[in-house]
C-alpha cells in the first residue's frame, strides 16, 4: 500500500509546489535568467534600434514575456500556475521551432537575431531545449 502522507513517495505525484523543488529549482533558475536576459535585450534593441528590425525586437520582446510567464508559473506551484506554465512553454516551443526554422528560410526577414533565431543558436541551443526539459519536468512531477 502507498504511503498517502505528505512526506511520503507519492507526495512528488500530486503535489504542484514540487515544479519548485529538486531540479526544478534549476529549471526556474534557468527560465529567471533568460526572462531577465531577454527582458534587457529586447527593451534596450526597441529603445534605440527599433528600426532596423522590428520583427525580430518584437520577438525578443515576445520570448521575453513568455519566459517571466514560465519563471512566474514554475516558482509559484499551484495547480493554475502549472497550466500557465504549460501553455507558457508549449508557445516558447513553438516559437523557437518556428522561428528558428523562418530564419533559415528567409534569412532577410531577421537582419538581427532574436533569441529563438536559429533555434537559439546564439545562446548554445538553450532555448531549444529549455522548453523540452520544462515539459519534462512538468510531466514528471504531475
Amino acid at each position: 500500500m502507498a504511503d498517502p502522507s505528505p512526506n511520503g513517495p507519492s507526495a512528488t505525484r500530486h503535489d504542484p509546489s514540487a515544479t519548485r523543488h529538486g531540479p526544478g529549482r534549476i529549471l526556474i533558475l534557468v527560465y529567471g535568467i533568460f526572462a531577465l536576459s531577454a527582458t534587457a535585450r529586447a527593451g534596450v534593441q526597441i529603445a534605440t534600434q527599433f528600426s532596423e528590425a522590428p520583427i525580430a525586437y518584437l520577438l525578443s520582446a515576445l520570448a521575453a514575456v513568455i519566459y517571466c510567464a514560465a519563471t512566474f508559473a514554475l516558482a509559484r506551484a499551484t495547480w493554475f500556475s502549472r497550466r500557465v506554465a504549460t501553455v507558457a512553454i508549449l508557445i516558447e516551443l513553438v516559437g523557437v521551432v518556428g522561428i528558428g526554422a523562418f530564419s533559415y528560410a528567409v534569412p532577410d526577414d531577421f537582419p538581427q537575431a532574436t533569441v529563438w533565431s536559429h533555434f537559439g543558436q546564439g545562446y548554445g541551443f538553450v532555448p531549444l531545449v529549455l522548453p523540452i526539459l520544462g515539459l519534462l519536468w512538468l510531466r514528471r512531477t504531475s
